[in-house]
């Protein structure tokens, strides 16, 4: 366990490196390496710790450093991983429901529901459009939202539109900003900030819950 944490750490902190040498090793069989992590990361349950946001954007950096794959079709096809992953996790969650989370488990904690369900109670459907840039909460909206029932025409109208808006956005971020010498030489401090700016939505959700409440007067 211990090490497997130590080994996802450092991939993702050199997600850079790591990433190079998959696509100089594989070439195009790359596509395929990145679609499945997206799918898993949003569509099973189990792997909500996979580097999604940071992933994206180092996909797109690479890719323009190193010619070997098209940005225009990395992102139609991460695009549909994720929205793949999604309607898994929303089957999953609709036809087994809570009935899978009697206990927690190493990889899988009830607080992980609870959390997604405060965020849906608070934002509704854009759950689904927000929680795409937020991890953890991304793995489970969608299996959440099977839980709850939520209208399958609702579902896949965010489902979509915050894909869109998620792959689109990073990818080419990382496309056209990740070659810049600044962003290039401090790899490492950009996907670690990309991943602290994602937490900061659970983070002040959590803080204000465990703000005390000064009694009505």
């Amino acid at each position: 366990m211990v090490e497997l944490l130590t080994q996802l750490l450092d991939f993702i902190r050199h997600l850079d490196v790591h990433l190079e040498n998959i696509m100089r090793e594989y070439q195009l069989a790359t596509y395929i390496i990145l679609a499945l992590i997206i799918f898993c990361e949003t569509g099973l349950v189990v792997t909500p710790f996979l580097p999604g946001d940071s992933l994206l954007f180092a996909a797109g950096a690479i890719t323009a450093k190193t010619g070997i794959l098209s940005v225009w079709l990395l992102i139609p096809l991460l695009f549909f991983a994720a929205i793949l992953g999604d309607n898994t996790n929303y089957f999953f969650g609709k036809f087994l429901g809570e009935k899978v989370f009697t206990r927690d488990y190493w990889f899988l904690k009830r607080r992980y529901i609870d959390q997604t369900q405060a965020f849906y109670a608070k934002h509704g459907g854009k759950t689904l459009i927000i929680a795409r840039f937020v991890p953890i909460v991304r793995t489970f909206a969608p299996f959440v939202a099977g839980v709850g029932k939520m209208v399958y025409t609702s579902f896949i109208g965010y489902c979509v539109s915050g894909g869109i808006l998620w792959v689109s956005t990073l990818t080419l971020a990382g496309y056209f900003f990740g070659s810049i010498p600044m962003v290039k030489n401090n790899f490492e401090v950009v996907v670690m900030g990309i991943i602290g700016i994602s937490v900061l939505p659970i983070l002040f959700e959590f803080v204000k819950a465990n703000i005390p409440r000064k009694p009505a007067a």
